[in-house]
């Protein structure tokens, strides 16, 4: 359980503080200053949480913090985050989140998947990049992957036919391909890449994958300055691993199931999980989050390595338009890794968390 605290001296609680400003792009506090809602989420995420906010106060980024509680609560017999985080995420438009645990069972529903369904967050960013300096068996991965968050097979329209035969509907719409295919197009244009690649499979799933390719072939004839071409899943999954420079010059956009195990994929060219960064997007609120998980054997030891929660508050920060902190903080990141000294044992290293956040404020500048 996590209350609004203050976890730096010069962040403190918007709400407690400030008479802020709400608008259809925030809230505001009086010194201008960006209102943004933080989930730290479980296990090691209270502390690379903490190590976000120390980074952002070094390099004085124009932004309050607000802590928010997202353990789950039943309304009306269905899982829903407490008011007060839901409040605070629609009033802030912008959040930023740790690694949540979802316990494994009937009864219990994914945490993740609730927070995208409430403010449907449609569109999921990965971007998968190699990091000099840190060895793979690739060096050149360069990827951008968009995923439709909210339908597809993880609609959770299942039931139980006969004792032993389950059924599991996947949901496709023309509305939710269109708007992430729109998305997948603006997203290329913004980030200078000149083609997008419809990944799917619809030489089996006719009617649904089907209906997204069609959607989304629909969608490409209003941006003619875009290539488009198409992909069935299993030969991306088979070229990607053999030359992933096939896939840096497009941006892939594909339904929901084929996104998460596509990305997890590419993060695994790079080094795993823990150097990914994540961003769902919505016309509400968008929310970025590092997509690893909470590793409570090395929870409250000073282990955690914050790279991707740090580089997931870099693409928060590009989307809020404050470009020059993103930039510094990124390199700032990046040379820590390169320069080998300060690694996490994740990394092959034996730095703690503080020695990393520490070593990248230093490297600011």
């Amino acid at each position: 359980m996590f209350r609004l605290r203050n976890n730096v001296s010069r962040v403190v609680s918007a709400r407690r503080t400030f008479a802020n400003t709400t608008n259809d792009q925030g809230t505001f506090a009086p010194n201008g200053y960006r209102v943004v809602s933080m989930i730290p989420g479980d296990g090691i995420g209270p502390e690379i949480s903490r190590s976000v906010k120390q980074i952002f106060e070094a390099d004085k980024v124009p932004i309050v913090w607000e802590d928010v509680n997202v353990t789950p609560v039943l309304k009306n017999g269905k899982t829903a985050i407490p008011d007060e985080a839901l409040h605070s995420i629609n009033r802030n438009k912008i959040a930023l989140k740790g690694p949540l645990e979802t316990p494994i069972g009937k009864g219990h529903v994914s945490l993740n998947l609730t927070l995208r369904r409430t403010f449907d967050l449609f569109a999921n960013v990965r971007p998968c990049k190699s990091i000099v300096g840190y060895k793979t068996p690739f060096d050149n991965v360069d990827t951008v992957l968009i995923r439709e968050n909210t339908e597809g097979e993880y609609s959770g329209i299942e039931h139980t036919v006969v004792d032993g035969v389950v059924q599991s509907i996947k949901l496709i719409t023309e509305e939710a391909s269109r708007r992430v295919s729109e998305y997948a197009f603006e997203y290329a244009r913004s980030i200078g890449r000149k083609n997008v690649t419809i990944v799917h499979k619809a030489n089996i799933q006719k009617q649904a994958d089907g209906l997204f390719l069609a959607t989304a072939l629909d969608v490409a004839k209003n941006y003619p300055d875009i290539k488009v071409q198409d992909a069935l899943l299993d030969r991306v999954c088979l070229q990607i691993v053999q030359d992933p420079t096939d896939f840096s010059d497009t941006v892939m956009v594909m339904p929901n199931l084929y996104g998460d195990i596509l990305s997890d994929l590419g993060a695994g060219l790079i080094g795993g999980l823990g150097l990914t960064p994540s961003g769902n997007i919505g016309r509400k609120a968008s929310i970025f989050e590092s997509v690893h998980g909470t590793a409570p054997d090395i929870a409250g030891k000073d282990l955690a390595n914050p790279t991707a929660l740090l580089l997931s508050s870099v693409m928060m920060l590009r989307h809020m338009k404050l470009d020059a902190h993103a930039e510094r903080i990124q390199k700032a990141v990046l040379k820590t890794i390169a320069e080998g000294q300060f690694r996490t044992g994740d990394l092959g290293g034996k730095a703690t968390n503080t020695q990393f956040t520490q070593a990248v404020i230093k490297n600011l500048h």
